[in-house]
């Protein structure tokens, strides 16, 4: 029984098919973001299958599976090779959204692509830079140039509007566009459950103020009050369990070491909604922002 069970599983992984990444993006966080981490159940069918230091996230269902995000360009097999340790197949990924058109948020987007036939979708903003491959021109980073935004282009993009559900067999999840750190930054909510127990998750998108030298947030007024808008929207949602696009900014590893701690007893140290403190740091950061370019 035994040599028949290690003869399956040598199978499966021989019929794997080979999985062909584009050339890895080069930049001074590039390695460490991509560092390998062992992939995880979250909750229900809610799996992290990411990096180290990039967060991607797949949401299994009755007629196939949801991916977020793709990570860097060299993180793309990562993923793939984390979501077939869960027992998943990439070929069943049905639908790839993205977070905002970053390269190391859809670097791996345009492989996985390739690999599983999915769908992509991501908000106007969005779609626009992932056909791109490159950050949008009014983007507060694309003033640091192509040779550095730039990442393997996506092909046909469905366009999403804020608010849509998008859905996948059993699976629901709803775009919320959340613009600031990119002018298609989009925050994305869903129900997971275990028996009848069901948690509202959050894979929330970066909110940071950053920008490339010389982009000025106050130049747009109307753009900054939508940054405040989007930042309030993440603090309002029903948000159990939150995991941001780098894992850093909502404790991942963290949470990860009290859960193996705790092994069951207790609360779950992911269930701590965490999307209000999250926001709070944000508006904090943008507030700092803005004072600083009135001086």
């Amino acid at each position: 029984m035994l040599r028949l069970t290690v003869l399956a599983l040598l199978l499966s992984f021989s019929q794997a098919p080979v999985f062909k990444s584009d050339p890895p993006h080069k930049c001074g966080d590039c390695d460490d973001w991509n560092k390998p981490r062992e992939p995880f159940k979250i909750f229900g069918n809610t799996y992290f299958v990411g990096t180290d230091g990039l967060s991607a996230i797949l949401i299994t269902g009755d007629a196939g599976l949801i991916l977020l995000d793709g990570g860097l360009e060299q993180s793309a097999a990562r993923i793939d090779a984390n979501i077939r340790k869960l027992g998943f197949r990439t070929e069943d990924v049905k639908l790839i959204v993205n977070s905002h058109g970053h390269y190391d948020h859809a670097g791996g987007i345009a492989a996985l692509q390739r690999a599983s036939g999915a769908t992509v979708a991501a908000s106007p903003s969005g779609a626009d830079a992932l056909q791109r491959g490159e950050n949008t021109t009014d983007d507060p980073q694309y003033g640091f140039g192509k040779a550095d935004n730039a990442f393997p282009p996506v092909k046909n993009v469905k366009v999403i509007q804020d608010n849509e559900v998008l859905r996948v067999g059993n699976i629901a999840i709803t775009a919320i566009f959340t613009p600031g750190h990119t002018p298609g930054s989009t925050t994305w909510s869903w129900q997971s459950c275990e028996g009848s127990r069901c948690l509202n998750m959050v894979y929330a998108d970066s909110i940071s103020a950053i920008s490339a030298p010389g982009f000025k947030f106050t130049a747009n007024p109307d753009g900054v009050a939508k940054f405040r808008r989007a930042i309030s929207r993440l603090a309002e949602l029903p948000c159990d369990i939150v995991v941001s696009t780098h894992p850093s900014a909502t404790n991942l590893d963290a949470k990860i070491k009290k859960r193996a701690e705790m092994q069951g007893a207790g609360p779950d140290p992911f269930v701590d909604q965490g999307c209000k403190a999250l926001a709070a740091t944000a508006m904090k950061g943008l507030e700092a922002r803005i004072a600083e370019e009135k001086k």
